[in-house]
């Protein structure tokens, strides 16, 4: 005896909402067995600056690009564009409490800190917006505080980019044979 239409529709539907738990079930079960990716592993890995700076606690965390001797400003990062100050996702900088930052006051927070190189002047940029990949989305409406700064060349190049910061104050940024640095002389009053 054959079956009527309904119960061979409703029997299909049945068939249909089993397979597509199913499919969710298991996608679900090899996302939890998914380890998160290992970032030391990029070609330039993840480094991260802690200091307390005259009395301001700062964190930076950046990645790590490698010159492999290629001319790095001018070229690779190019002058006069915003550079997202290293690799990967933008470099953030937080502080722990307002400061002052060659001679102007920035907000505690976390911020993207990214950079306009040139070969006399370098602008340091702290944008609001942190949760950036590179600096593909920045927007200046976003800036916090804006900066001027002298390069200068080093005396032995650096083939990884690098940030330090120590103590007294100043937060430098080296990379090739050029080093741009910014001072925080302490806490906003």
């Amino acid at each position: 005896m054959k079956k009527p239409t309904y119960y061979r529709l409703f029997s299909a539907c049945w068939l249909l909402i089993l397979v597509l738990l199913s499919g969710s079930a298991f996608a679900q079960d090899q996302m939890a067995g998914k380890k998160p990716e290992d970032k030391s592993k990029r070609p330039s890995p993840p480094a991260t600056v802690s200091a307390t700076i005259n009395g301001v606690p700062v964190t930076i965390d950046y990645s790590r690009p490698h010159s492999k001797g290629r001319q790095v400003f001018g070229k690779l990062v190019p002058y006069s564009e915003v550079w997202r100050t290293g690799a990967n996702e933008a470099t953030t900088f937080k502080i722990e409490k307002a400061a002052v930052i060659n001679g102007q006051t920035l907000p505690a927070g976390m911020y993207s800190l990214f950079t306009i190189p040139g070969p006399d002047e370098w602008t340091v940029i702290f944008n609001r917006e942190f949760k950036q990949w590179g600096a593909y989305e920045y927007k200046s409406g976003e800036d916090a505080l804006r900066i001027k700064v002298k390069p200068t060349k080093l005396a032995q190049p650096v083939e990884q980019f690098t940030i330090t910061a120590d103590a007294s104050g100043p937060v430098r940024m080296m990379w090739e044979n050029t080093q741009a640095e910014f001072t925080i002389s302490g806490p906003a009053k």
